[in-house]
């Protein structure tokens, strides 16, 4: 795990240490850059269009998580994780297109499919309790993260052993 990751882990309540989320999208960009050499280096253009599609997105939600992290208002913060959400969501599409297009696996994209699941899942929670101004920071998306159970260490890179 890199010195920047270990910085921004979070505390989980049961006293283990885990990623927050602006770490946890940070790794799946970079899973997702793995994902995309992975098809470059393949020869199907559809694989290479769907590809950089789904590299852009999932790029997208961990840039506009660090934009929320530095929201001029409440209502800047809320926008923009909005917009990762609405990127997280679309690079699930993405994935899916992949998955049921044959390019890649059903069996080597499903821990990514999860992942970004479940960082839809955390964004959205995240959003609606900052909507209903329930314990809402904005320099605290981390603590919302361990409420998922997620198994980093498991799914630090859930595809680079799979291509």
């Amino acid at each position: 795990m890199s010195s920047e990751t270990e910085a921004v882990e979070a505390q989980a309540a049961d006293g283990s240490r885990r990623p927050d989320t602006r770490s946890r999208a940070f790794a799946y960009a970079l899973l997702a850059i793995k994902l995309y050499q992975h098809l470059q280096g393949r020869k199907n253009g559809a694989g290479w269009i769907l590809g950089n599609q789904y590299l852009r997105s999932a790029c997208s939600v961990g840039a506009n998580v660090e934009e929320a992290q530095a929201g001029e208002s409440r209502a800047d913060f809320i926008h923009k994780l909005a917009v990762a959400q609405k990127e997280a969501r679309e690079s699930l599409y993405w994935l899916r297109l992949l998955s049921e297009s044959t390019i890649v696996t059903k069996r080597q994209l499903e821990p990514l499919m999860q992942e970004t699941k479940e960082i839809v899942a955390i964004i959205t929670l995240f959003s609606l309790n900052a909507k209903a101004g329930v314990g809402v920071s904005f320099h605290n998306l981390e603590l919302i993260t361990h409420n998922f159970g997620h198994d980093f260490e498991r799914h630090q890179n859930p595809i680079s052993c799979l291509f």
